[in-house]
């Protein structure tokens, strides 16, 4: 299915997105040094876990009123939020105000508005798409959000660092530009009928009681609460991208040099952040669906073992190195851990499921990021107490145990089917 064949509101949304996620990414990779540097190490960590709590029950609200209200209406809604948290941001960071915890405030009323907008906008395709395009056109939106994690970084790390306030300012624009262009061109997908039959049911609240008793199934399926920790466990691995790394490359790292000829380069530990962080984003691009048939040759046991070990190996380098292609190198190994275990997850949950609570495990799944964004920003104040080589060190350990915690998931999934993988 080509994009020229898409529902128009999709064609509307993958332009607009993109630009929205391209004027995020310049800044956001940015933001822990921010924080760290205005607020101090042990406060800026706090809240961003503050922040990430209040996002995963703006989520859950998020798919609720998707449903009640409709999508189009959450959508607008959602994207002038952002530009509202974003314009606050930029006020904050402006040179008559300097606000941090004012700007913080922003951020988390951004964040939030963002992670009410995603359910409306999965809902959306699920409502125009038929099921036999919906990997597809899922893959196309994925694929493009990554596109932006390769050009953001590279235009924060010129921009951001000596102009915060308009690159903020800039960021609340597109995502005002974004709400008048839904309001003005999109179509509601959800139908009149499903839309009056969700008004009458129950409130906010008791949806989400709801939802989060579903997670209820986690307890009585072991193998199931074996996934998750490890999930878990994983997720404070590679979520150090956007937390540690930063401020363990801007502390660490003052005058790096590449030389490839006569040509020569000087990277500040800021800079150089951004170059990784779009290497991951260009790699993850190109190289998706190529690991992932890759994988699809091996058991799903050695697939997971051998994530977390990847993952393990390159949180250890990545405290050793300081060269430009050290890193580089590293970073290429952390993203192919990335990769390795991306599709055959949400396989092993289709595979794990009963099928009439597929539905359940998979949004119980997402348990893995959620519980590990809300802990990961630890990660910050626990450097400042213990030090940088302490804490990759703890990194490291805890993917080795989620290696461990797969072995004995996987173990006792074959021992209670008779198609273990």
């Amino acid at each position: 299915m080509r994009i020229r064949d898409w529902d128009f509101n999709l064609r509307i949304r993958i332009i607009g997105e993109s630009a929205t996620n391209i004027s995020f990414w310049i800044f956001f990779p940015y933001l822990t040094i921010y924080f760290s540097d205005a607020l101090g190490k042990g406060t800026s960590g706090m809240l961003l876990v503050a922040s990430q709590v209040v996002s995963v029950f703006a989520n859950l609200i998020g798919g609720y009123c998707a449903d009640r209200f409709g999508r189009k209406r959450m959508m607008i809604a959602a994207s002038a939020g952002q530009s509202l948290g974003y314009g606050l941001f930029a006020l904050a960071l402006s040179p008559w105000v300097d606000l941090p915890l004012l700007g913080f405030v922003g951020f988390a009323f951004a964040s939030m508005s963002g992670s009410m907008y995603w359910p409306a906008s999965q809902a959306m395709v699920a409502d125009v798409v038929e099921d036999k395009h919906r990997n597809r056109v899922f893959a196309t939106f994925y694929a493009v959000q990554n596109f932006s994690v390769v050009i953001g970084p590279l235009i924060g790390s010129v921009l951001f660092l000596d102009h915060p306030s308009a690159v903020l300012l800039a960021a609340s624009l597109v995502c005002l530009a974004l709400a008048i262009t839904l309001s003005a061109a999109l179509a509601e997908t959800l139908s009149p009928e499903k839309l009056a039959a969700k008004k009458q049911s129950g409130s906010w609240s008791e949806a989400i009681l709801a939802q989060m008793k579903d997670y209820r199934i986690i307890v009585t399926d072991r193998v199931f609460l074996l996934f998750i920790l490890a999930g878990v466990l994983i997720a404070q691995t590679f979520m150090q991208l956007d937390l540690l790394f930063p401020i363990y490359l801007k502390e660490t790292i003052e005058n790096a040099s590449l030389r490839i000829g006569d040509w020569q380069a000087h990277f500040g530990g800021e800079k150089l952040f951004g170059m990784l962080v779009s290497e991951n984003g260009l790699l993850v691009v190109l190289f998706t669906v190529i690991v992932t048939k890759w994988m699809d040759r091996y058991k799903d046991r050695y697939v997971f073992i051998g994530t977390a070990l990847v993952y393990a190996l390159s949180i250890f380098l990545f405290g050793q190195t300081s060269s430009v292609f050290g890193l580089v190198a590293v970073m290429a190994l952390f993203t192919f851990a990335e990769l390795m275990s991306t599709g055959p997850q949400q396989a092993f949950v289709a595979r794990l499921a009963p099928d009439d609570k597929r539905g359940q495990y998979f949004a119980a799944s997402s348990l893995r990021f959620t519980l590990g964004r809300t802990i990961a920003p630890l990660s910050v104040p626990l450097s400042d107490a213990i030090g940088y080589p302490w804490t990759f060190g703890l990194l490291t350990a805890l993917s080795c145990l989620a290696a461990l915690i797969y072995h004995m998931m996987f173990n006792r999934f074959e021992k209670q089917s008779s198609f273990g993988n």
